[in-house]
């Protein structure tokens, strides 16, 4: 009889452990796709913010809001959860098998302990001192491809297993982004992954994230198939959002570039001889193509006398047309073209 009931406790005992463990598992994607679904928020908003709204971009940002406020519901409902398993496991009754055994979940069971929040300023300081001090270190360790040497590289400096050093790792892939290295910014892009999912394993522990590195390459290392695809699934994503934010620091270079250039060209008046050619009657842009005085006299002379007054001072403004000094108010007899 004593045998028969150990028993149906030990099946007890074990069905509390399994289920324990699906909502760690649980609990682990819905807070790594929140941070993943907010990430993508900010970014949408931020483009919002720039003035780059059009139907796609807002019809993708409400998609997200909506897939975010989802998230925030599940990460509730599992809290929930977490609370009456953590009642249940109290009940149970302390023998040789529980006593012996963890709680069903210290990543989510313990509580994290209250830290000062640092300020933007203060964070931001934070990273310019440290990438400054490990600049070289980082940029080795981006460069590794072997788990086994990134695993041993870490255990002598695990300094690096910080936040600051993925944000400098993805500072790297969108330099290589930019300049066309994209091989360098893949492999960059997959040890600074690797430096995220210690991170996010620190947290579930709740833990100090330079204690629990091993863990992670035991289980990368084994091929568990659920999380080398969620692993991969996130460089796909962080592959993803470099390619973007290259493509948005080039596309903010350009425009810089092009208003220095619009700077350099303009005319006498502070107009762009570039802008004022196109808004030009074709005749009149014919006698510029050619440098023809004659035809660009006739061609105005075509027009009415207000408009060919304010073409006439629009080139003049521009540098289009410079006359000579001493010309009279009537007739111009030279001109001149800055392109």
């Amino acid at each position: 009889m004593f045998g028969v009931l150990y028993l149906a406790r030990l099946e007890r005992m074990v069905e509390f452990q399994q289920r324990g463990e699906d909502l760690d598992n649980n609990v682990l994607e819905c807070k790594r796709l929140l941070e993943e679904a907010q990430g993508r928020l900010k970014e949408l908003e931020e483009g919002r913010n720039e003035g780059e709204e059009d139907e796609e971009r807002e019809a993708e940002l409400k998609k997200v809001q909506a897939e975010v406020k989802k998230l925030k519901k599940d990460e509730k409902s599992f809290e929930k959860m977490t609370e009456k398993l953590r009642r249940e496991e109290k009940k149970l009754p302390w023998d040789v098998d529980t006593i012996s055994k963890e709680g069903f979940s210290k990543s989510v069971l313990n509580i994290k302990p209250v830290t000062k929040e640092e300020t933007e300023e203060e964070k931001v300081e934070k990273h310019k001192t440290f990438v400054e001090k490990y600049a070289k270190e980082i940029k080795h360790f981006g460069m590794m491809r072997r788990w086994d040497d990134s695993q041993k590289y870490l255990s002598d400096n695990t300094h690096l297993v910080c936040e600051e050093t993925a944000n400098c790792l993805v500072v790297i892939c969108i330099d290589f982004e930019i300049d066309e290295k994209h091989a360098l910014m893949e492999q960059v892009a997959h040890q600074a992954i690797v430096v995220q999912f210690i991170l996010d394993l620190g947290r579930t522990l709740k833990v100090d994230a330079r204690g629990c590195f091993r863990q992670f390459f035991s289980k990368i290392k084994t091929a568990d198939k659920p999380y080398v695809d969620a692993f991969d699934h996130e460089l796909e994503l962080l592959k993803e959002r470099i390619r973007s934010c290259a493509q948005i620091r080039m596309d903010s270079a350009m425009k810089e570039l092009e208003g220095e250039e619009r700077q350099k060209r303009l005319g006498p008046g502070g107009l762009d001889p570039v802008a004022v050619y196109e808004s030009l009657p074709k005749e009149i842009q014919k006698s510029f193509d050619e440098k023809n005085i004659e035809m660009l006299q006739e061609a105005i002379s075509k027009l009415d006398l207000e408009e060919g007054k304010y073409h006439l001072s629009r080139c003049i403004d521009s540098g289009l047309w410079v006359p000579e000094s001493g010309e009279g108010d009537d007739e111009e007899d030279d001109e001149e073209e800055d392109s």
